[in-house]
């Protein structure tokens, strides 16, 4: 059983922070490409970051520099730092786990992003 579990999203004003925690199971972790991807009502689900395996990053151009994503192998789980937010970062955000093709998806955290 493939488990990605979302968590530290909320209500934030602009320009605050806020860090997203995804916890995997049932999968090697470190062997893992992870991401996070959003998607706000109405709207395709979007790339937001993705860290390889061996720990390279990308980022989506409308986050550079605010956002950072990373991992932890030894609890499992990655990490986005979202700072500098914005009312446009509202959405609910989801993790992802991959090699190549298996592709797993975690439900969901909302991020709200209002004054």
């Amino acid at each position: 059983q493939v488990q990605l579990v979302e968590s530290g999203g909320g209500l934030v004003q602009p320009g605050r922070s806020l860090k997203l925690s995804c916890a995997a199971s049932g999968i090697s972790f470190r062997f893992y490409a992870m991401a996070w991807y959003r998607q706000a009502p109405g709207k395709q689900r979007d790339l937001v970051a993705s860290i390889s395996s061996g720990g390279s990053t990308n980022y989506a151009d409308s986050v550079k520099g605010r956002f950072a994503i990373s991992r932890d192998n030894a609890k499992n789980t990655v990490y986005l730092q979202m700072n500098s937010l914005k009312p446009e970062d509202t959405a609910v955000y989801y993790c992802n786990a991959r090699i190549g093709t298996p592709n797993y998806w975690g439900q969901g955290t909302q991020v709200t992003v209002s004054s």
